[in-house]
């Protein structure tokens, strides 16, 4: 026991941790957090929005590409190292991400508008149920309870990573690519309740940057929407080529 004691805290004293004393007080959330929390997911829907006007324009203009990427990385870099008291340039940053990070995954969506405009509504409702569902089971749940799998979902993006940086040299199958589909599914899903535990937990220790926060749910959500809707994609072309072979 005195070994976990002295292990959580080793972690209070790395930035904004929390001890081992902490970690056993579950207070129900506070009605300033709640009022945060209402912010945090305003600018979500907002950047949501942004988003998807970011992936119209892609398919009027054909501007997704390399450039939105890093625009939309740059933006991010930007955002995080702007001071919270300049809270309009933060915001328009946020949505600013969120219009390049739409154009960027435009071409992906043009593609499910083609072959099945149904595909991408789905994919959308399925994303936005889910993000629904484990974030109301995050704030329902006991403070702090599924803290403790941040460190397993961050060796699975790092397994995910590797898998990725592997594939891109020496060249991937197609199990490799479904495994990472799915693994990565299930890890972003995980993150979802994590990042809203730790968003809520961060709240009650005085940070209210909702700005972060909201960013943090984005990348969350678009993660879980391009999963999702690329293996809705690829179901729907595989049913597509049972079909074909049946006729023939």
């Amino acid at each position: 026991m005195e070994s976990f004691s002295s292990f959580f805290e080793s972690q209070s004293s790395s930035g904004n941790s929390w001890s081992y004393d902490s970690l056993k007080n579950f207070r129900q959330i506070s009605p300033i957090v709640q009022t945060h929390l209402k912010q945090v997911y305003l600018a979500l829907c907002c950047a949501l929005i942004a988003s998807a006007a970011g992936a119209y324009l892609h398919i009027l203009w054909n501007i997704g590409g390399l450039l939105t990427t890093i625009g939309c990385i740059g933006s991010i870099a930007w955002l995080l190292s702007t001071p919270p008291y300049q809270e309009q340039k933060r915001v328009a940053l946020l949505m600013t991400a969120a219009l390049f990070e739409g154009a960027s995954i435009g071409p992906l969506i043009e593609m499910a508008v083609e072959i099945d405009p149904s595909i991408l509504i789905t994919a959308f409702v399925g994303s936005a149920v889910a993000f629904g569902c484990f974030s109301v089971a995050a704030m329902l749940a006991r403070r702090r309870e599924f803290l403790y799998l941040g460190g397993l979902l961050s060796s699975g993006l790092s397994i995910l990573f590797w898998l990725h940086f592997a594939s891109s040299i020496f060249g991937g199958s197609t199990s490799i690519f479904k495994f990472e589909l799915y693994f990565g599914l299930l890890v972003f899903v995980g993150y979802m309740v994590v990042d809203t535990q730790d968003i809520i937990e961060k709240a009650h220790l005085g940070d209210l940057d909702y700005v972060k926060h909201a960013l943090t749910l984005f990348t969350d959500f678009a993660a879980v929407f391009v999963r999702i809707l690329i293996i809705m994609l690829k179901n729907s072309s595989e049913k597509n080529e049972k079909k074909k072979k049946r006729r023939s």
